[in-house]
């Protein structure tokens, strides 16, 4: 068994106080304001679609511009004629994603997903997580159409600077955890391409909050987005 799970028990005082503490202190920051949807670029046609938590939301920036949609849709649109839709809220799960999406009716080439902090989170298990992102894929690629999923790595918790220790070890080995199972099971899709975040340790990534993406963050995040389309 790992190491975080034999000392979760003995740990747990402590690590009920710090998300206590987190939680009643942390900095609300508000999505961003500007459009969910549009059209922009020219050149073949890219049907487009940001789906997942805050940070596919953009939380941590003034702008949808400045967030992950506003970035990748500039870059893409140099190529093709970007028609792109935002489906992401602050809070959502995997399971909240797919529930969200169960209902929309419109079909896409590119979908890139966001999810797995708030699973953490909220302790759903490892199998859990596994089983709720297959059913997502399943939709994403049979109902959605989509050709090309790009599945964002579950983030490293344990880099989080608003997560004070031992939280942040034991919240990092879970999101460890599920991002192996998401690294595993989209083995069985063929249009789905797991998309790593392995940025810096560079204070400037992080938003005033600590626990989301800076505007530099998003660019890198944009960048190596567009890079994985181009080499699919």
């Amino acid at each position: 068994m790992d190491a975080d799970r034999i000392l979760r028990i003995p740990l747990l005082p402590v690590l009920a106080v710090q998300a206590l503490h987190v939680r009643r202190n942390a900095q609300r920051l508000p999505e961003p304001i500007g459009p969910r949807k549009g059209r922009e670029g020219h050149g073949p046609r890219l049907r487009l679609l940001i789906a997942g938590d805050s940070s596919a939301a953009g939380v941590g920036v003034d702008y949808q511009s400045q967030a992950l949609s506003g970035q990748l849709v500039s870059r893409l649109a140099r190529q093709y004629c970007v028609e792109w839709r935002l489906e992401a809220t602050t809070g959502h799960t995997t399971q909240d994603t797919l529930n969200r999406l169960q209902n929309l009716d419109a079909t896409f080439d590119v979908v890139v997903t966001a999810l797995g902090v708030n699973d953490v989170t909220r302790l759903v298990s490892q199998r859990k997580f596994a089983n709720l992102q297959t059913r997502l894929l399943n939709h994403l690629s049979k109902k959605l159409g989509a050709r090309h999923v790009v599945v964002t790595a579950v983030p490293r918790m344990e880099r989080f600077p608003a997560l004070p220790q031992p939280l942040a070890w034991v919240l990092g080995r879970q999101s460890s955890r599920l991002d192996q199972s998401l690294q595993c099971l989209i083995k069985d899709f063929p249009g789905a391409l797991h998309l790593p975040l392995d940025f810096p340790d560079d204070p400037t990534l992080a938003a005033a909050d600590g626990y989301h993406p800076s505007p530099k963050a998003y660019q890198l995040w944009a960048e190596a987005v567009a890079n994985l389309l181009r080499q699919a």
